[in-house]
């Protein structure tokens, strides 16, 4: 028997609590033995809920209770989190985690602390939210050298784009959309900006690539720029607008990670993926491109995630499972400057003025354009040199195309 605690009981918590209780049968019998939830631990009561009689308040309760061997963290952020997850591995209890900023942030020293005591730290609903991708990445494509992971990470940001593309709306009225729909936090800066996509990446470039990338070294762009009239251009040339995150390891061996918006050619898989789905695709020398596709958040599809990883600590109490990586440093990451690729430029300037500059052209058309507005796909070319190349020219919009 494994007794577990759930240090947080929002959306995922809750989720994770009704997937134990619902499912706890099926639990058993995969695993010959039953996962009993003991705690929850929270700041608020909840006198309505089912599990209102295991609601508890002080952390130290689940640290010093010995039959407690697994905590779900799902508080999220970095701070209280990671002292409870540090206080919940030096006690010998394996941890399991949906936050994607602290695996992001401090994912190499709490799988270190996890080894040092014997114990599993598992993360598998920190990306994706139910798309089975760690253990993939990890396991199943380990005989491969992986040269390129790229992904739509954040369904809200995706939901956006669709709508805007879909329904012509504004980003500002897609906007608001996506929060009425439940879509979209209040503050929704971690999503438009790009910031939720970035921690996403860094844990799977790290994984991918076994050192780690802290998000502080991933250049990150959102979608608070797109327009409309980048929308329209996009389709003109039988494109979509996508924000993707991507890490890609260069021939001297370090990794250029980046989440920035990109046109994606229509015929991508990657193009038809729409809402508040997320798809992640992997390059290995051996198996070529992959690509996994679902709901990447929700309270069940995430809860079920998790409670895999728990089933997996469950099972491996005497034999930890270390989904692992290296230490990270400078050394490991280099900017994306100099990763090739075409470029999609919107400016104020005539399709002259930007052939001048640019050199090799594909003017691109869409109707109500203003005079004075040119948009164009120029040939492949690194970041490095395009932004010399546009110097002196008055761009509104700038995006990596995605080559396949």
């Amino acid at each position: 028997m494994s007794k577990v605690a759930i240090l947080g009981f929002g959306v995922v918590g809750s989720g994770v609590a009704e997937v134990l209780q619902r499912n706890g049968a099926h639990i058993g019998e995969k695993l010959h033995g039953s996962v009993e939830l003991k705690y929850i631990l929270d700041v608020r009561d909840f006198p309505q809920s089912p599990f209102a009689d295991r609601i508890i308040h002080d952390f130290a309760i689940i640290e010093r209770d010995p039959e407690v061997d697994i905590v779900v963290e799902t508080i999220g952020g970095a701070r209280a989190a990671k002292e409870f997850t540090q206080r919940a591995l030096a006690a010998g209890k394996s941890v399991v985690t949906s936050n994607k900023e602290l695996v992001a942030k401090h994912g190499f020293e709490l799988m270190e602390l996890a080894q040092k005591n014997g114990v599993s730290y598992l993360y598998e609903a920190s990306v994706g939210g139910g798309i089975p991708i760690i253990r993939p990445l990890k396991q199943c494509l380990a005989a491969n050298e992986i040269t390129e992971v790229c992904g739509i990470l954040n369904g809200t940001t995706n939901y956006i784009l669709t709508r805007m593309i879909r329904a012509g709306l504004s980003f500002d009225a897609a906007l608001k959309e996506a929060q009425e729909n439940g879509y979209a936090e209040a503050d929704p800066t971690a999503d438009i900006e790009g910031h939720d996509a970035c921690r996403k990446i860094c844990i799977l470039a790290s994984l991918a690539f076994g050192r780690h990338i802290d998000p502080e070294q991933v250049p990150t762009e959102g979608i608070t720029n797109v327009s409309l009239a980048d929308v329209a251009y996009a389709d003109s040339c039988g494109r979509k607008l996508k924000l993707l995150g991507r890490a890609i390891r260069g021939e001297d061996g370090r990794i250029r990670a980046f989440v920035a918006p990109h046109l994606v050619e229509g015929e991508n898989p990657l193009a038809g993926v729409e809402d508040v789905f997320n798809a992640i695709t992997v390059r290995g020398n051996a198996i070529g491109d992959v690509m996994f596709y679902g709901r990447g958040a929700g309270k069940l599809p995430t809860a079920s995630a998790v409670v895999a990883d728990v089933m997996d600590a469950a099972r491996n109490k005497d034999r930890p499972k270390y989904l692992d990586w290296g230490p990270g440093g400078e050394s490991v990451t280099a900017p994306p400057d100099d990763v090739v690729s075409p470029w999609y430029v919107r400016a104020e300037a005539s399709a002259d003025a930007l052939r001048g500059a640019l050199g090799e052209i594909t003017p691109l058309a869409r109707a109500g354009a203003p005079e004075n507005e040119t948009a164009v796909l120029t040939a492949s070319m690194p970041l490095g040199e395009l932004k010399s190349r546009l110097a002196g020219v008055k761009a509104h919009s700038v995006f990596r195309v995605l080559e396949d």
